[in-house]
């Protein structure tokens, strides 16, 4: 809600006096007029008054060329009236890029930009303007969370507009501060300033600031649990902002009513108006929206045990709050999709995979709890704890657990309000005083129970002597009996020992049995490992048509997942592929073999190009997987880079599937991104794959590769070993001879790995031009 309520306040905020509305043939009449312009004063003028008719997404476009125009007009003029204007005209133009500045999540440029137009309308004695600059620096350190220093420039703000009477300025300070008494918990001056702000707006009759604050309103309701009048007052808002045409408004609206579904349980309802919010602003680009929106359908998906389609959404929201900066936001949604891995691991059929996906919900959650611990953002730090301590009990980590559960209760104590906390202390003494009172208790009973011994001890000493003439005649008759019964138990435990020796005949049968049985299997799978490496490119093959290479293989397990395969073109050309076939084990290797035949087939066939071998081997792939027996056909296949050395011209063309190709050059690495999409059924399977071309020069080092090395978890903190260390470890041996690099990246992963499992198959392969 207070990501929601940071982008309610961008909208509208009083800048400059910037109107920003969709005037078409305004716009168009001052292009026109630019273009026309013939002195630099009047091309300034149009400049900035373009930046303030057009749409928010082309202010840019206008503002920072104003700048530079202005910067070039002062220096050139020499009276001090002109200069005063050329100030004024530049001092706009920065508060127009201070605007896209911050509603782009570019709030340190933001800040600098205000700061600019701040010094500028100061020494000009604008009054207005420098309250409308003093806002923007508050609403910027309002979004950095610096709560105490933006309430401190709104306050300023108000008092310069109350001192020259700009009542449309008043109310958006108002309500800027209102905001801050919200965001503290001073519900009740947070409602009062909101409408003292209303009125000022409804009076103006100014329907954006109005549908702003009826939203801000609604949000306030809504945290009581007032719910019929924070529909009300979100719907009004809502209709508002239609009648205007605002569609980050409406976006945020609907974003709104969406989170106030969600709450009633009404998830159906809440995932239409997320989803309607999200279509709004992918329309006008509105990034932070996009990524709060997508977050937002991950959780209902979530909700759902649509886990994979969590995922999905979570991932989109993590990458959209990486691109606009926004840390709380990236630290926010680690920890969302730690939590969500718990949730896949819990529902994993093998322990492997349960393992793997643990490993996964700790990586993010650490990253997490990193984040919010630089940010001293304590309602993560405390929710990061809570994941991390929830994933170490489930790994069987229970001392991690309990410090992580332990820090978890230090820092949601801490943002308990001042009656949980006495409430607390109160329970805490309450629980010290029975505790002693139990002790006493204890003790009290432990002193009666010696005075009862001692007085007990004489009776026992009298009742002794007869006792013992009792037992000496009930011993007597025992012994008896006993012979008897031994008697019995030496025939019964003769038999039992011939029983069990039987049993242990059975037993020894069985095993003999269970370990032909596992020599069979191990056999067979050992068998399949030498069909299926005649399937790959021989050494011969490699060693006739490449110089100095290598290949790093190492299968997770007999068989492999993995395969790299070559052949010789009609043309003359060599041509390699790398490729990661669906699964690893017996599964995997059987794909690997159907990904093999395909590409023989495409290279028999005459086709020449890698991006048309991918193409035809893909249809082949599909059309093979569609006797599954499935409904759809099976969605198996591979990643695969395809590259063809033509060594005469020295020239390297590829193509490649989510397989990236990398090349290394005077110590420097070059990656060529891959396509999109696997060598199988996808929902972009009738798209070419893409080929490129590289002129290659001598001493050039081609790696190609699967993901293998980059998924390992391993090092001091079980996590990913990661492409960019992969990169960094390839630049920092690529100096070394191609023989040593294969052992260097042997004991690299084995380092890394330690005592854990290999996750998947590796495969490397480097050639030396």
């Amino acid at each position: 809600m207070i990501l929601l309520k940071k982008l309610i306040f961008i909208l509208f905020l009083l800048l400059f006096g910037t109107a920003i509305f969709s005037q078409d043939k305004i716009v168009d009449s001052l292009n026109h007029a630019l273009k026309n312009a013939k002195h630099d004063t009047t091309k300034l003028r149009l400049l900035v008054k373009l930046s303030e008719e057009c749409e928010p997404t082309d202010i840019l476009k206008y503002a920072k060329p104003a700048v530079k125009l202005a910067d070039k007009l002062l220096i050139q003029e020499k009276f001090i009236s002109i200069k005063n204007k050329l100030f004024d005209q530049k001092a706009k133009a920065l508060g127009n890029i201070a605007f896209i500045n911050n509603n782009q999540g570019d709030y340190t440029e933001a800040l600098e930009n205000y700061e600019r137009c701040l010094k500028i309308y100061k020494n000009l004695k604008d009054k207005k303007s420098v309250a409308n600059s003093l806002n923007g620096i508050g609403q910027t350190l309002y979004n950095l969370s610096d709560f105490p220093s933006s309430l401190d420039y709104y306050n300023k703000s108000l008092n310069i507009r109350q001192e020259i009477g700009d009542k449309e300025g008043m109310a958006f300070s108002i309500n800027n501060i209102a905001a801050i008494y919200e965001y503290q918990g001073n519900i009740s001056k947070a409602l009062d300033f909101y409408g003292k702000s209303l009125k000022l707006m409804e009076g103006l009759g100014e329907k954006q600031g109005t549908a702003s604050l009826l939203n801000n309103i609604a949000g306030i309701y809504s945290g009581q649990g007032d719910i019929t009048n924070a529909f009300e007052y979100y719907n009004r808002s809502l209709k508002i902002y239609e009648t205007i045409g605002n569609k980050n408004g409406i976006a945020t609206s609907l974003n709104n009513i969406g989170f106030m579904y969600k709450n009633q349980g009404n998830i159906p309802k809440a995932l239409e108006y997320y989803e309607k919010s999200l279509k709004i602003q992918k329309e006008i680009d509105d990034k932070s929206g996009m990524a709060y929106s997508l977050n937002n359908i991950g959780k209902i998906y979530k909700k759902q045990g649509n886990l994979p389609k969590a995922l999905e959404y979570l991932n989109k929201s993590l990458k959209k709050r990486k691109e606009n900066g926004d840390k709380k936001g990236v630290a926010y949604s680690l920890n969302n999709i730690g939590a969500l891995y718990i949730k896949i691991a819990e529902s994993s059929a093998t322990s492997g995979s349960k393992k793997k996906n643990y490993l996964f919900a700790l990586s993010y959650s650490d990253s997490s709890l990193a984040i919010s611990k630089e940010l001293g953002f304590p309602e993560n730090i405390r929710n990061a704890e809570g994941t991390l301590s929830k994933i170490d009990s489930a790994r069987g980590n229970y001392l991690g657990a309990f410090e992580h559960y332990k820090q978890y209760i230090i820092f949601r104590d801490s943002l308990n309000n001042k009656e949980t906390h006495k409430a607390s202390m109160k329970n805490q003494i309450k629980y010290e005083y029975d505790k002693k009172s139990v002790a006493d208790s204890v003790r009290v009973q432990e002193e009666k129970k010696v005075i009862s011994a001692k007085l007990n001890e004489e009776k026992t000493k009298s009742y002794a002597l007869y006792g013992g003439l009792v037992l000496v005649l009930v011993f007597a008759g025992f012994m008896v009996n006993r012979f008897r019964v031994t008697n019995k138990q030496k025939q019964i435990i003769e038999l039992k020992e011939h029983e069990t020796q039987k049993q242990n005949e059975v037993i020894s049968h069985q095993k003999y049995l269970v370990e032909e049985k596992h020599k069979e299997i191990t056999d067979s799978i050992n068998y399949a490992e030498r069909i299926q490496r005649s399937f790959l490119a021989s050494k011969e093959l490699l060693n006739e048509n490449l110089n100095e290479h290598f290949v790093f293989f190492q299968p997770k397990d007999i068989v492999s997942g993995d395969f790299y395969w070559a052949s010789k073109l009609r043309n003359g050309n060599f041509i390699l592929a790398t490729a990661d076939s669906t699964g690893h084990g017996v599964p995997g290797a059987i794909m690997s073999i159907l990904n093999i035949s395909c590409l023989e087939n495409a290279v028999k066939d005459g086709i020449l190009e890698p991006s048309a071998i991918l193409n035809h081997t893909r249809i082949n792939i599909i059309e093979r997987l569609k006797k599954d027996g499935s409904e759809q056909g099976g969605k198996d296949g591979m990643d695969c880079s395809l590259v063809c050395f033509d060594f005469k011209n020295k020239t390297l063309t590829y193509s490649a599937a989510n397989n990236p190709v990398w090349i290394v050059r005077e110590n420097k690495i070059m990656e060529f991104a891959p396509d999109k999409m696997p060598v199988g059924k996808h929902d972009k399977d009738n798209i070419s794959f893409t080929q490129r071309e590289f002129k290659l020069q001598e001493g050039d080092i081609v790696y190609t590769l699967t993901d293998g090395m980059p998924d390992q978890f391993g090092g001091p903190k079980g996590k990913k070993f990661m492409y960019k260390h992969l990169k960094e470890f390839l630049i920092s041996i690529s100096d070394l001879t191609l023989e040593i690099q294969k052992e260097k990246l042997q004991e690299a992963i084995s380092n890394w790995k330690g005592d854990l499992e290999q996750v998947d198959d590796v495969l490397i392969i480097g050639i030396k031009i």
